[in-house]
């Protein structure tokens, strides 16, 4: 995402908690970015999460004196940065910061017994924080109407909604070979919840490929049946191929957006998935996939049940993705800026973004 608003504002410079310039392209990379004081920390950019208590001081640390306008790509502190008077302050809001607002989303995951003994009081002075903090930005955006609701619950903003840039270019010539087996991709991790689509597929006897790689995978592989493939880390190369030969892509847990939805429908390939989240937003249901509300094995198998009576056309699956591409948030990016400095009303910009 940083990326994509860098190349709305390619002048603009980087200010960040913690900065490994190894994996990041050269449009990160090639222009001035500033790290704060947490880098210099030994071993920083490998456990980064143990810094969170310092995220706030960090951010607040920076001297944005001598810009114009500041836009933070925020998930959990970037939007904290203190902001000279008069300068516009924009947050792309990815989401509210989940580990302090969502009380499901540490569900499974393995929190030693001293640390999961202090997560009530931490995450309790974590929203005191990220409330008060949030109150600060000129303008909120939303990456999706589902996190543009967690906004206005958990800090009484109301925001525009942006959705994120998907690059389904290379994705949209993909000529569609479906095999009989469904798909679950991306990182396994305990929240996104691939056990509910490996459940449901050995319970209704259909094969399913799992592709990906986190730390759910152990357990997952315990809970698979024969019916299950596990095909680990997918090349990007390869990602076109795989889509074109699964039967329907499962989308089980709950995404604030959810970009491979998007990427599956690019390539034809139908969607099912738990019909809460940004995929509400991206899937149209009974025309490019299946949703279904219940988030249970049992409504699953009932949502398979169901698309395998279906058709889909794949031209309409391909028309619904393009319009997440990466021109249409650059063009809804740049009005919002426009407005900004022209002083345009609020009411206008939302209208016609």
């Amino acid at each position: 995402m940083v990326c994509a608003i860098l190349g709305v504002v390619p002048q603009a410079e980087v200010f960040t908690s913690i900065y490994d310039p190894a994996p990041w392209p050269a449009i990160l990379r090639d222009r001035p970015v500033h790290a704060s004081f947490l880098n210099r920390i030994p071993g920083a950019t490998r456990r980064y999460t143990y810094l969170l208590p310092l995220m706030d001081t960090a951010f607040r640390s920076f001297d944005l004196t001598g810009f114009d306008l500041v836009i933070s790509s925020n998930h959990a502190c970037a939007k904290n940065v203190r902001v000279p008077p008069g300068v516009p302050h924009v947050c792309y809001c990815h989401t509210p910061m989940r580990y302090a607002w969502d009380p499901d989303f540490l569900k499974g995951e393995a929190i030693p017994g001293p640390a999961r003994w202090a997560l009530p009081a931490l995450t309790a002075w974590l929203r005191r924080v990220d409330r008060k903090r949030a109150q600060g930005p000129d303008q909120f955006v939303a990456n999706s109407n589902f996190v543009a609701d967690r906004i206005r619950r958990f800090y009484g903003r109301e925001s525009l909604v942006i959705h994120p840039p998907v690059e389904v270019s290379r994705l949209l010539g993909v000529e569609r070979d479906p095999g009989d087996a469904y798909l679950v991709f991306g990182r396994l991790v305990p929240y996104k919840r691939a056990d509910i689509a490996i459940r449901a597929c050995e319970r209704l006897g259909r094969r399913l490929m799992v592709a990906g790689t986190g730390r759910d995978m152990d357990r997952l592989r315990e809970l698979a049946s024969p019916t299950t493939e596990f095909l680990g880390h997918v090349p990007d190369e390869d990602l076109p191929g795989l889509l074109s030969s699964a039967r329907a892509l499962l989308f089980p847990g709950v995404e604030d957006f959810g970009i491979v939805p998007v990427e599956a429908q690019a390539a034809g390939l139908p969607v099912i998935a738990h019909g809460v989240g940004g995929v509400r937003d991206s899937v149209l249901d009974g025309r490019t996939g299946v949703l279904y509300e219940d988030g249970s094995v049992d409504a699953l198998c009932e949502a398979i049940v169901r698309f395998e009576s279906m058709d889909f056309d794949v031209r309409e699956l391909r028309a619904n993705a393009v319009q997440f591409g990466p021109d249409r948030f650059a063009q809804a990016l740049r009005q919002l800026m426009e407005s900004l400095r022209s002083g345009a009303r609020l009411a206008d910009t939302l209208r016609t973004a």
